[in-house]
């Protein structure tokens, strides 16, 4: 069984709307990200993300609707599984409400568009027309008059009428405003931008005529023809409607704009300065629009009038922006830039210029991806300490001038400001003010084993060492240095405590431990002092009666003290662990009497070694965080009046115990940063604990540092040094990009040499030519940037690339860069040759040099390395060839069905994603006795599939990903009984991810054996996202299909669209009815966000407690 789950979200933006849905009186821009919508508001500088929300299905169509009697737009969404639906904006509770549920509209007769699913709604707003299937227009009535009680309501949408229409492959559409004075009364008129059999490019013109149903029966509808425009230009792609006073509309062509007259039928055809291609169009007014190409750049078109009618136009070059797939024009000079292939844009509108305002990340499509490490520097297929959020992933994302290579962690960041040098087995840290009038933090005091140091920090980021600093001991290490009321210090070292001024730096008052008892731990707010003795008695200090004792307290020694806490969210008390029966006890500080006591563990030999209670979540009660010896972490809740412990959860962050420090995050609300091996943050976020990674190395201690010259930074010590860094308040996804200017098309990584092996491809527009040049590129990993590059011949494209260490024929091996290639142009100089496979060396000073080539006559799609020995996946066929006397010499070969795609090796196995037969196993054998070697077929998935990757999951299991937006998990049966059932590769798991996989990553990470799931590969998508595999623990199998299963019921989706409808598999050839063995992470894990009545609800008849499975779900979540 298997699982998956999204590491990084959908970033391509492919539409876009402004409508007034968050409130009635201002605006705001909805976006939709593959099956996510987000809600934007704007801002001074852009926008500001509001609200998001994933949907079932990947939206595909926009548009708002007003019903009479809602203050606000509501909005209209179609989605790839031919369903619409329509939702609202609650603002009681805050999210999405559906005002009418999902409509199916899919039709198995019916072909699909040639082109891109179209929502058009008729200027008077009385019809809404979708385009799904070629020759078919489904008409959605919209209400616009309600006589009775339980009609329609005004502006809502009635039901569907498909309408047949001879025009199939329709490029573009649009309905044309009417000139009638009261337009309400006319029949909506479309104009129909068609190419018909024989490649010719017409335009056709019809209205609608619609006779509304009556008592209850279904309405009519038909187009009928007003007049047609014939030869047309044959690059034409876009149809504008006009509004007043000129009316008519505008045909965009690669050489032309054309303007029609709708009355008269005349048109008035002008010549672009320089050919292009259009890419979409957003209106301004009646008489400006922009217009953006397919080469990133902006224009400004206006009607040139006279007399109420078109004289001509004008059209003028603002600037270069990225590829846009949607624009949407804001209000004043501001425009919204949606693009597929770059990232999206806000821009300012200036006289003939722009400026760019805002710009939002996006890494799709991604075409390729390498995993750099995974959190340890661990190369491509090596196996390393799996932990959250520290894969650091480089993508060759974007296309042609928006191409770039981005590096991706996911976690919570960590930027590194300044450095105070190495420093050695640093124990602790604090920060301090240094004088009465300083407001923020401008001195660190650092603690060694036996010494304390001092740095002061100047406005400026200078830093000075103190010799001598306010009185403090210096010759001692520092268990607690903390500022207090009244300007005063404080500094507890394990012998000693010291109240002193602020401003003089004279020491007010002492405390010494008696009878050679040494302080092991101390913990302060701003009135009392708890210390431990011997980690067998508690004395608590009185800090404003200068240190006076106001009570004592022995444990004994069969209560040993493990930790402690004095809160500064809940007044008077003390928690302290003890190591005895791993429990926690609430304790009065004034009189150490127990308030009430908590079991953390039941497990022997577990022992809190850490305890922090804090305020992670608003509006909740305080939140008491215990680290355990063996590296889990207890969070309990702690009622601040009654101090009762309750809603025990368990998670593990490590193996080792972790330490706490509260970093705050507004007035109220703390983080908590846990150091670890792996150091975490842990935050609040809609109402829960969230864990999450930070992306940074070990860390020993840490205190917050809010100075003038790094302001809200924190000092992080490590076992070597110590820096100043910025922290981000919650997970985020880190990108850093290399702009290459060019499409990314394959990477490989080389850990021996640091260095990226880049296949780029280069299109540029000279005088109207399109012209592609394919490169091959050297990159480095450090800085991140260009170090060579290797030009391939004319009309020579990168098809594949892959690192290798090749053997040289002599036993010798070295590292390499293998590269396979593929000729646009068939007819080529030299005959049958149509690709070539080249073999690079980087030299010592980091060049890249040409040490093999084969000439092929067919492209080489993919390559990969077996055992020294080059696969390549040719058209036709898969050929494995071995280096020998410094050229490639093919050993052998197999004839696949129709053309492979992917290939992936394992041991002497090859698996070969084909093009249309799904997937087949391949075996290399080496001839014996001078007998040629051999490829032999050894299993095969015998159902079509349009392949799009594959990867080897586990012994004899493969994952598989179709161009449909499928995943499947398939197993070759090596136990089946005949030859035929050995041969058969078994479907074991399938789903619908609704997004095109272009390619599978293994990853080797060790696991635990109770644990839930088993990491297995990153998956990346053409919308951006990155997804991680993993299969399911054989004794999880069954809980979490369940689980999945009750969640499904009681988690609805905007339109209530099923969740098994929307994960079930389908393609051309077959559909299901649920997703099979598959189980869906994101699904799973909103059972965090329902609410405990509704979790206890979902987990009846599974046999579990909720604790165990929220714990369970936590878990899942920390993998990415």
């Amino acid at each position: 069984m298997a699982y998956v789950a999204p590491i990084h979200r959908p970033s391509s933006v492919r539409h876009a709307l402004k409508l007034y849905f968050l409130n009635a009186a201002e605006e705001c821009l909805v976006v939709a990200k593959a099956n996510r919508l987000e809600f934007y508001a704007p801002v001074e500088d852009g926008l500001e993300l509001k609200y998001t929300r994933a949907i079932y299905g990947k939206v595909t169509m926009l548009e708002k609707l007003n019903p009479i009697s809602s203050t606000t737009d509501h909005l209209f969404v179609g989605t790839d599984r031919y369903t619409y639906f329509t939702v609202s904006w609650d603002p009681s509770t805050k999210q999405l409400r559906t005002e009418r549920s999902y409509t199916d509209l899919s039709d198995k007769t019916g072909r699909d568009s040639q082109s891109a699913d179209r929502c058009l709604l008729d200027p008077t707003r009385r019809f809404m027309t979708l385009e799904l299937f070629e020759g078919i227009l489904t008409v959605l009535p919209i209400t616009t008059k309600s006589k009775k009680k339980g009609d329609p309501e005004i502006g809502s949408t009635g039901e569907v009428i498909p309408v047949r229409i001879p025009e199939l492959f329709v490029r573009s559409s649009a309905y044309l405003h009417s000139r009638h004075s009261s337009p309400e009364k006319e029949k909506p008129t479309l104009a129909l931008l068609y190419e018909d059999n024989h490649e010719k490019v017409g335009l056709r013109v019809r209205s609608l005529n619609y006779s509304a149903g009556v008592s209850g029966e279904l309405g009519s509808a038909e187009f009928l023809e007003d007049y047609y425009l014939d030869e047309l230009d044959l690059s034409a792609s876009h149809i504008i409607p006009v509004p007043a006073p000129a009316y008519g509309f505008l045909i965009l062509a690669e050489t032309s704009i054309t303007y029609v007259d709708d009355i008269s039928r005349k048109t008035l055809v002008e010549p672009l300065n320089e050919a292009t291609i259009f890419a979409t169009w957003t209106q301004i007014d009646g008489q400006r629009w922009l217009l953006a190409d397919d080469f990133g750049r902006l224009y400004f078109l206006m009607l040139l009038l006279g007399d109420q009618e078109v004289t001509g136009w004008k059209l003028d070059l603002l600037g270069t922006t990225s590829r846009a797939s949607v624009l949407v024009y804001l209000d004043a000079g501001l425009v919204f830039i949606g693009s597929h292939q770059g990232d999206s844009q806000v821009i300012k509108i200036q006289e003939k210029s722009l400026e760019i305002i805002q710009t939002i990340s996006n890494i799709a499509p991604i075409l390729d991806f390498t995993i750099m490490d995974m959190g340890s520097r661990a190369g491509e297929g090596q196996t390393s300490e799996y932990s959250s959020g520290q894969a650091r992933l480089v993508t060759g994302s974007g296309a042609f001038q928006d191409g770039s290579l981005r590096s991706i962690r996911s976690g919570v960041g960590l930027e590194e400001l300044g450095s105070l040098g190495e420093m050695d087995h640093i124990t602790e840290v604090f920060a301090l003010r240094s004088g009465i009038d300083v407001e923020k933090t401008d001195v660190l005091v650092i603690s060694f084993i036996d010494e304390t140091r001092i740095f002061s920090f100047a406005i400026d980021g200078e830093v000075e060492e103190n010799e001598e600093y306010k009185g403090f001991v210096l010759s001692e290490g520092t268990l607690l240095a903390a500022g207090i009321p009244q300007d005063r210090l404080l500094q507890v070292t394990s012998s000693s405590v010291r109240l002193t001024d602020l401003e003089s730096g004279m020491t007010i008052a002492t405390w010494a431990s008696t009878g050679g008892q040494a302080i092991i731990a101390a913990s302060t707010n701003s009135r009392y002092l708890a210390l431990s003795l011997n980690s067998i008695e508690v004395v608590i200090l009185d800090i404003l009666a200068e240190l006076k004792v106001k009570v004592r307290k022995s444990f004994g020694s069969e209560n040993q003290i493990a930790c402690m806490d004095v809160p500064t969210v809940v007044s008077n008390i003390l928690v302290i662990g003890f190591w005895r029966n791993a429990s926690i006890s609430i304790l009065n500080i004034e009189s150490l009497e127990q308030l009430s006591n908590g079991q953390m563990s039941d497990e022997a030999g577990s022992v809190p070694r850490s305890v922090l209670l804090t305020q992670v979540l608003d509006d909740h009660d305080p939140t008491l965080f215990t680290a355990m010896a063996d590296g889990n972490v207890v969070t309990c809740t702690v009622n601040p009046i009654t101090f009762e412990i309750y809603e025990r959860n368990s998670t593990v962050l490590g193996t080792q115990q972790a330490n706490f420090r509260a970093i705050p995050r507004d007035d109220k609300i703390f983080n908590v940063f846990a150091m670890c091996e792996h150091p975490s943050l842990i935050y609040g976020s809609e109402g829960r604990i969230v864990y999450s990674a930070v992306t940074a190395e070990k860390a020993s201690c840490i205190c917050p540092f809010d100075s003038d010259a790094y302001p809200d930074a924190i000092a992080i010590a490590t076992a070597d040094d110590l820096k100043i860094a910025l922290v981000d308040t919650e997970r985020t996804t880190h990108v850093q990009t290399l702009p290459v200017g060019e499409t990314v098309r394959r990477i490989a990584y080389s850990t021996k040499l640091k260095a990226f092996g880049l296949g780029t491809i280069k299109r540029t527009l000279k005088d109207g030519v399109e012209i592609v040049q394919s490169h091959f590129k050297l990159a480095d990993e450090v800085v991140f940037k260009e170090l060579d590059t290797y030009d391939l011949n004319e009309d020579e494209l990168i098809e594949s690339v892959t690192r290798a260490d090749a053997e040289e024929g002599n036993g010798d091996e070295d590292e390499k860069f293998i590269v396979g290639t593929a000729y646009l142009d068939d007819e080529k100089p030299e005959k049958n040759v149509r690709g070539r496979i080249l073999v690079f060396q980087v030299t010592q000073d980091r060049t890249l040099r040409v040490v093999a080539e084969t000439k092929l006559k067919g492209a080489c799609r993919a390559l990969a390395m077996m055992d020294g020995k080059v696969v390549a996946a040719l058209v036709k066929t898969v050929v494995v060839y071995a280096f020998e006397k410094g050229s490639l010499v093919p050993k052998a070969s197999y004839r696949t069905s129709t053309a492979p795609i992917d290939i992936t090796v394992t041991g002497n196995r090859i698996a070969i994603a084909d093009i249309m037969k799904s997937v087949s196993i391949v075996q290399y054998e080496r001839g014996k006795t001078g007998e040629p070697d051999t490829l032999t077929e050894v299993a095969r998935h015998f159902l079509t599939a349009w392949s799009t990757a594959v990867a080897n999951v586990d012994e004899d299991t493969f994952l598989e990903s179709d161009a449909e937006g499928n995943l499947m998990v398939l197993r070759q049966n090596v136990t089946g009984i005949s030859a035929d059932d050995r041969r058969r590769l078994e479907v074991t798991s399938e789903i619908r991810l609704g997004e095109m996989v272009n390619k599978i990553r293994r990853i080797n990470v060790p696991v635990s054996p109770d644990a839930t799931v088993i990491p297995r590969a990153f998956m990346a998508t053409v919308e951006g996202s990155i997804y991680l595999f993993a299969l399911i623990n054989q004794n999880k199998q069954d809980l979490l299909m369940r689980l999945q299963s009750n969640i499904a019921q009681h988690v609805r989706s905007p339109g209530n669209m099923p969740f098994n409808k929307y994960r079930a598999f389908k393609n051309e050839v077959r559909e299901a009815d649920e997703p099979y063995r598959f189980v869906d992470g994101e699904l799973i894990e909103k059972f965090l966000d329902c609410s405990p009545a509704i979790q206890k609800e979902i987990i009846e008849g599974l046999a579990v407690e909720v604790e165990d499975v929220r714990a369970m779900v936590e878990g899942l979540r920390r993998l990415h």
